[in-house]
């Protein structure tokens, strides 16, 4: 009873609902700096919440290197692709700190490129950038989608486009944002790794126009990071075209 009336709190906080016809409670709770993620019957035998919390602080990637998530030549080259404006998608499962590595080439990106005006899209509020210069757009479920936000973004004069996370019809949008005038964005794409993200965008461009468009990602995404749980960088694809019916990739390890 009492995570039941917890889940009823939460739900008034945020101006809604949690009940047997509407059982699913989902939202920003600002108070906490997070979300919540409620459930209760008949999706669940019993009431049932998740909250994400938004990170305290941002990491650098010299902190990454001295941690030993990435080494010092995958810090030397990802900083190398911000500084050449490259397309830059973070790939990995749930949990394994996405948003987190985006928000530390974020932080890289604020003293190598102070100037750049960042336009930040996202649907919850965990992107953090410090740079003066920046727009923060939030879609709402039910009335602004991220596909919405991207269209609008192309008129904001925006040097760069980051996106927190595609996971629907947003991925061929934003890639051809990418592609026409505005490189050097990041987002983040749930998959099991970088040769799988290829495919997954391919599965969001194909629900979005009935097709896979493979030379458009191969001539927009410049570099995959994948990532492990812990935060650890498994490895790092680099995309040069798309030929003979299969992506030219080559990993770091075959770089060095």
């Amino acid at each position: 009873m009492q995570l039941k009336a917890a889940l009823g709190t939460m739900a008034a906080l945020l101006d809604t609902v949690i009940t047997k016809d509407q059982p699913i409670l989902q939202g920003e709770l600002p108070l906490f700096a997070g979300r919540i993620e409620g459930l209760r019957a008949p999706v669940v035998e019993g009431p049932s919440f998740s909250f994400r919390k938004k990170a305290s602080r941002v990491f650098s990637l010299r902190e990454y290197d001295e941690s030993g998530r990435i080494t010092g030549a995958q810090k030397t080259l990802l900083e190398a692709a911000v500084a050449a404006r490259k397309n830059i998608l973070v790939v990995g499962g749930t949990g394994t700190g996405k948003t987190t590595f985006i928000n530390a080439l974020l932080r890289h990106l604020q003293g190598q490129s102070p100037d750049d005006r960042i336009v930040l899209i996202e649907d919850t509020r965990e992107l953090q950038c410090a740079l003066q210069n920046k727009v923060e757009l939030r879609a709402i479920e039910g009335t602004v989608s991220m596909n919405g936000l991207l269209r609008s973004t192309l008129r904001l004069r925006p040097d760069r486009i980051i996106v927190g996370e595609v996971r629907g019809p947003e991925a061929l949008t934003l890639l051809k944002a990418w592609n026409t005038g505005h490189p050097g964005g990041f987002s983040s794409l749930h998959a099991n790794d970088a040769q799988a993200a290829l495919r997954r965008i391919e599965m969001l461009i194909q629900e979005a126009c009935g097709q896979r468009m493979p030379e458009l990602i191969a001539e927009v995404v410049d570099l995959i990071v994948h990532l492990e749980r812990g935060a650890n960088v498994e490895g790092l694809l680099r995309v040069h075209g798309y030929e003979h019916g299969r992506y030219q990739t080559r990993t770091w390890e075959c770089d060095q």
